[in-house]
């Protein structure tokens, strides 16, 4: 076993702390912190408050993770910061532990976080999704697997962006991204199925033909919402990933970028 501290960094004695750690100079390890094996924090990270940490995360420099919440709401509930494993965060990221909402803020598996970027409350990013430098994600935003938030890209609270889409860079999304689609702009729009990150993700020719034909129904028929769903429904039924995009958009309280 072995932990490497830096003579500078502060860290709690209750910090609990897996094998092969290293913290670099002038971090700040709370008394609540779990550390997973093979985790590396370098110069100057602040890690505060119940958060836990999994395995062979590499944090960089001016992180801050596990803060109270940005939240007037907020009255010192119990609440924690999760993440999971091989995760890159990158300078001066932060990351706020959760609300009575969802008593936590949480980070899956292999995302790449990238400079400057902001997670707020109550938020969940799910695995292997990229945050590109200064997205910013209001308190409760969902990001579910795969998908990518171009940089300087505000996401409104509540909003949710769907599996495998990706969000162009500089747009202000304050509605749902659907599915496999590429959104973009001021406010933020649909502008086609993401067919670049599909074709890297390993879908089939077949399974991307189907998803840009449901696109047209869904965006480009003038139908209404619910006829396009049905109108999907009839077709794809059994396709899993238009079923997704159908039970998304239905599950959707803030309504689509459409």
């Amino acid at each position: 076993m072995s932990i490497n501290i830096h003579p500078s960094a502060v860290v709690s004695e209750s910090a609990i702390l897996g094998e092969n750690i290293n913290i670099g100079p002038f971090c700040v390890v709370g008394p609540e912190v779990k550390l997973g094996s093979g985790t590396t924090l370098e110069s100057h990270v602040v890690i505060e408050g119940e958060t836990e940490i999994g395995e062979n995360n590499y944090i960089y420099s001016f992180v801050s993770i596990g803060k109270a919440p940005q939240d007037l709401k907020y009255n010192n509930e119990k609440t924690r910061v999760v993440i999971g494993n091989n995760n890159k965060i990158r300078e001066f990221v932060t990351i706020h532990r959760g609300t009575d909402d969802k008593w936590e803020t949480r980070i899956g598996n292999r995302c790449l976080i990238m400079a400057y970027v902001h997670i707020a409350h109550d938020c969940v990013v799910e695995d292997n999704c990229i945050l590109a430098n200064g997205a910013t994600l209001a308190g409760h935003v969902e990001v579910e697997e795969y998908a990518v938030v171009g940089g300087l890209t505000p996401i409104h609270q509540f909003v949710r962006i769907g599996r495998h889409s990706m969000v162009g860079g500089a747009s202000a999304v304050n509605q749902d991204v659907v599915p496999y689609t590429l959104a973009e702009g001021n406010k933020a729009r649909a502008a086609y199925i993401n067919i670049v990150g599909l074709k890297r993700r390993g879908f089939t020719e077949e399974e991307i033909l189907i998803l840009r034909d449901s696109y047209k129904i869904i965006f480009k028929k003038k139908l209404k919402l619910e006829e396009a769903l049905q109108q999907l429904e009839e077709k794809y039924g059994t396709d899993k990933n238009v079923v997704r995009m159908i039970e998304f958009i239905r599950k959707s309280k803030r309504g689509i970028t459409r």
